[in-house]
């Protein structure tokens, strides 16, 4: 059995990147119940939905056992003139996560998601003339590979890319095109196994293909009778998260065993990171964490 250790993510209890209406609870709740459902590790979140100190944060993580394992930096990587701007947050955030945990945690890059009508309308169901040009391909890489660079550079911090539903990278070709516009010494993947299927692949498959780019892997389940109203009724993503697109592990259709007998067959030696996305205010974070705590240890030993 696969050994790793595992983390939640503030995401699971509503703080989302998306400007969304409702209130996500305050940094406290969110660590507090972390630790107390049994994770050893949280991503950062939001800028500023922790502190931004670096001794006040590791003190009020490491006061609760846990470590600071990542944080999500969303870019606009279609639009070149957004690089520089987006490649100094990228910096702000891992100078963060270097001097809270040196050079263990990761940069996890994504492209800017929900903000292109057409691809947030129809995520789940992507078509590839709703994708990116090859000119487009090339000024994203591009700024991938520019902002890894950069944080390996100034802080020695290693960087994935993080595949999502409703941005430019969602589905397994483009996954596949970009990790090969991209330096495999400086960007790695981070395989989310929940968007991977809501964009229409199999986590395992991706695994075989990518293995030894997946350097962050993140627990995430999705249910095809969601997706399947989703396709009905047309909705967009966020209405799809509403519903439960991503539900608790071991009630969707991903299949952890096989994903984590192919994580065990590649010596897998990163973080496992539960992002069960939720909208603000939305079910029970802390139930759904216990619960998914324990069917991860069905899974591995830790």
């Amino acid at each position: 059995m696969v050994k790793m250790k595992i983390a939640n993510a503030p995401c699971s209890w509503g703080a989302l990147e998306f400007d969304l209406q409702g209130d996500s609870p305050a940094y406290q709740r969110v660590i507090d119940e972390i630790a107390e459902t049994g994770y050893v590790g949280t991503e950062l979140g939001d800028w500023g939905f922790m502190p931004t100190d670096p001794p006040e944060l590791a003190k009020v993580l490491h006061g609760r056992g846990l470590n600071l394992v990542g944080a999500f930096v969303p870019i606009n990587f279609k639009d070149a003139a957004c690089h520089p701007s987006g490649i100094e947050t990228a910096l702000k955030i891992a100078r963060l996560l270097a001097a809270v945990e040196g050079e263990m945690p990761f940069i996890v890059l994504a492209d800017d998601n929900g903000k292109d009508p057409l691809r947030t309308q129809n995520a789940g169901r992507i078509t590839p003339e709703m994708g990116l040009k090859e000119a487009q391909w090339e000024t994203f890489a591009a700024g991938v590979n520019a902002a890894a660079l950069a944080v390996r550079r100034e802080t020695e911090l290693r960087t994935v890319f993080h595949h999502h539903c409703a941005g430019f990278v969602e589905t397994p070709d483009e996954i596949a095109h970009l990790m090969r516009l991209t330096d495999p010494k400086l960007v790695g993947l981070c395989l989310d196994t929940g968007h991977y299927c809501f964009g229409g692949g199999d986590p395992v498959a991706c695994l075989k293909t990518f293995g030894s780019r997946v350097w962050h892997f993140h627990f995430k389940d999705f249910s095809p009778a969601v997706a399947a109203q989703a396709r009905q009724g047309n909705w967009n993503y966020f209405k799809s998260v509403a519903q439960g697109i991503f539900c608790e592990l071991g009630q969707g259709a991903v299949n952890f065993q096989a994903v984590m007998a192919e994580l065990d067959a590649l010596d897998y030696q990163g973080w496992g990171v539960v992002e069960q996305d939720v909208l603000p205010g939305m079910g029970s974070p802390k139930e759904s964490a216990l619960r998914n705590r324990a069917f991860i240890r069905t899974l591995i030993n830790d």
